[in-house]
């Protein structure tokens, strides 16, 4: 065995030594080295997945709040729109009523106009009678060349307005 351990230049002894310290270094390893690092890893796991547990919840909160925004936002608009209805719908009341009382007002206007049209055609037309009545009393008066006493006076100038009535 001298020549092999010659040739080779490893002595069994030494080789199992060598064998028996690498696996007592392994183990040490193993113990204080492996353990430690596995937890180290397993604890930055468990953080890393807490993170993105906290992540995916803080993402559905803010799709919770999105929808609750957009659920919002329409109501906003509809009752915007809806305000806007109601103030186009009395606006159009508002108009109506104006155009009404204008209208009403105008009508009494022109009944007032007619009115006092026919008051003074009425009154036009009484002067007139009275003018007439004294130019015929004159005339008259100068056909007849009398003087008429008032019974007589009376019936020429109802009967003179009468006729004078037909032509107008």
């Amino acid at each position: 065995m001298t020549e092999f351990e010659n040739f080779i230049g490893l002595n069994p002894w030494t080789a199992l030594f060598t064998l028996c310290n690498l696996v007592i270094v392994f183990l040490m390893l193993k113990k204080f080295l492996f353990k430690p690092v596995n937890k180290m890893i397993d604890d930055r796991q468990k953080e890393i997945d807490g993170l993105f547990a906290d992540a995916n919840a803080a993402k559905q909160d803010a799709e919770a709040m999105r929808a609750d925004y957009t659920r919002r936002l329409s109501e906003a608009k509809e009752t915007s729109a809806q305000i806007v209805a109601e103030a186009t719908q009395e606006a159009n009341r508002r108009s109506d009523e104006i155009i009404r009382q204008a209208r009403q007002d105008a009508d009494a206007l022109r009944q007032k106009a007619g009115t006092d049209i026919a008051l003074e055609k009425k009154k036009a037309l009484n002067e007139v009678k009275s003018d007439i009545s004294k130019i015929a009393l004159d005339i008259a008066g100068k056909v007849v060349e009398r003087e008429l006493d008032g019974a007589d006076q009376e019936r020429l100038v109802e009967g003179f307005l009468r006729e004078m009535g037909d032509q107008v």
